[in-house]
């Protein structure tokens, strides 16, 4: 399972693309999204989802 961003949500502060261990969020037309491919959901590199702590935004970076 990947996580997704919210679009609605999002302050487009772009935070978590610089944060994603696995290059998966970037700024598409004009909201950020989560390669759903490439989201490992920070597993085995830490113990929580990266784009979630650092997200402004509370439930904006949810499992998709």
């Amino acid at each position: 399972m990947a996580f997704k961003i919210i679009a609605s949500q999002c302050t487009q502060c772009g935070a978590c693309e610089f944060e994603c261990p696995s290059e998966a969020i970037k700024f598409k037309g004009d909201a950020y999204v989560i390669d759903p491919n490439k989201c490992t959901e920070c597993k085995e590199a830490f113990d929580t989802q990266q784009c979630v702590s650092v997200c402004p935004v509370s439930k904006t970076c949810v499992p998709a």
